[in-house]
C-alpha cells in the first residue's frame, strides 16, 4: 500500500457531492483540502504552483509568478519586500482564464497578499458570481478547522468532519509516542537569505512533534531573525524547511550560509543535528499535509521512536 493511500489521501468522487460542481483553487493548500475531500476530478483550474495531488498538473494554470526562474533566495527576498512595499503580490492572476473558467465555487486565502493571490484581488467582472470560502487559519488547528468549514460550504460536511478526525486522530498518535520524552529545543527556519522563523502553524507542529520551538509562537507571522539569534537560541536540532521549496534547494542554500560566523555556536551544529525538509510540501501550505510535517518533525525529534522520514521529505545536512 502506497504512502499517500495509507494517510488516507483520498483522490476520487464522494457519494452525494454535485456531478455539476466547477471548482477553481487559488491556492495550493485548497487544491490539497478539495482532495483530500474527494473533489479532485472537480476541480476545473489551479494555480501554477499547485502539484499535489500529481493529477492536478494537467489542469489549467490562473497564475504565474513575477520572480524569474533561477533567482537566488536573496534576490527572491528582495523581490517579496519590493512587491509588499508596493501593495502588489508576486503571482499574476489571468483573469481571463479565470473567466473561461466559468467556477461554481472559488478556494482561496487571506493570509499573504504577497506570495499569493488573495481572495480581495478577484476580478469583479465574473459573469456569474461563484461561491468563496476562504482559508484563514493561522494556527494548525484553524488550519484544520478550515477543512471542515470548505466542507460545510460545499455541502459535505459529514465527509469534512470524518477528514477532520482522521487528521486529528494522526496528531493524537504523535502526541502519545512522545509522551514523557524530553523536547529537544527546535529552531525551524523557512528561509535562509535572510532567515526567517517558521510562523503561524509551524510553532504549533513542533510542539505536537515533541520538540520546543525556541524562534517562534503558534499564529504569529514568520520574522526576519540573525544569525546570532538563532546561536543565542541554542537549538538541539535545526530544520530548514523553505517556503515553496523542497529539500534539494534547502540543501543547497544551507551549503551556503555554513560559512556564517554564528553557525558554528549553534548546538545543532555542533552536534550534527541540521536538516533539510521539503518546506513546500510539508511546512508552507496550510492543508492536510502539514499533520505529515508532524510526523517527520517527530522522526527528526525522536529517532528512537520513529522510523526515519523517506529522503524527499528531510534529510540529515
Amino acid at each position: 500500500m502506497s504512502r499517500a493511500r495509507a494517510r488516507g489521501h483520498v483522490l476520487h468522487r464522494v457519494r452525494g457531492v454535485p456531478d455539476l460542481m466547477r471548482i477553481v483553487s487559488l491556492v495550493p493548500a485548497a487544491t490539497e483540502i478539495a482532495a483530500a475531500l474527494g473533489l479532485a476530478d472537480q476541480l476545473v483550474a489551479v494555480t501554477h504552483d499547485c502539484d499535489f495531488p500529481p493529477d492536478v498538473r494537467s489542469l489549467p494554470r490562473l497564475t504565474s509568478s513575477t520572480i524569474p526562474a533561477g533567482s537566488t533566495s536573496r534576490e527572491i527576498d528582495t523581490a517579496v519586500r519590493s512587491a509588499g512595499e508596493r501593495g502588489e503580490s508576486t503571482f499574476h492572476l489571468d483573469a481571463t482564464a479565470l473567466r473561461e473558467a466559468r467556477p461554481d465555487v472559488i478556494l482561496g486565502q487571506t493570509i499573504c497578499r504577497v506570495c499569493a493571490v488573495t481572495l480581495d484581488q478577484l476580478p469583479s467582472a465574473l459573469a456569474r458570481p461563484p461561491r468563496v470560502i476562504p482559508l484563514d487559519g493561522e494556527d494548525l488547528d484553524g488550519v484544520l478547522s478550515d477543512i471542515r468549514h470548505v466542507a460545510d460550504g460545499l455541502g459535505i460536511g459529514e465527509r469534512g468532519r470524518d477528514v477532520e478526525d482522521g487528521l486529528r486522530a494522526r496528531l493524537a498518535a504523535v502526541a502519545d509516542r512522545v509522551a514523557g520524552a524530553p523536547p529537544p529545543a527546535v529552531a525551524v527556519l523557512e528561509w535562509l537569505d535572510p532567515p526567517f522563523n517558521g510562523g503561524h502553524w509551524v510553532p504549533d507542529q513542533v510542539k505536537v512533534a515533541g520538540g520546543r520551538d525556541v524562534l517562534g509562537r503558534s499564529g504569529e507571522r514568520s520574522r526576519v531573525v540573525s544569525w546570532d539569534e538563532v546561536a543565542s537560541a541554542r537549538p538541539d536540532v535545526l530544520v530548514a524547511a523553505l517556503c515553496g521549496f523542497g529539500v534539494r534547494r534547502a540543501l543547497d542554500d544551507l551549503a551556503l550560509v555554513r560559512a556564517r560566523p554564528s553557525w558554528d555556536r549553534i548546538p545543532a551544529v555542533e552536534h550534527r543535528r541540521v536538516y533539510a525538509a521539503d518546506g513546500s510540501a510539508y511546512f508552507s501550505r496550510p492543508g492536510p499535509r502539514l499533520v505529515d510535517g508532524v510526523e517527520i518533525l517527530a522522526a527528526l525529534f525522536h529517532p528512537a521512536l520513529f522510523e526515519a522520514p523517506d529522503a524527499a521529505a528531510a534529510v540529515a545536512a
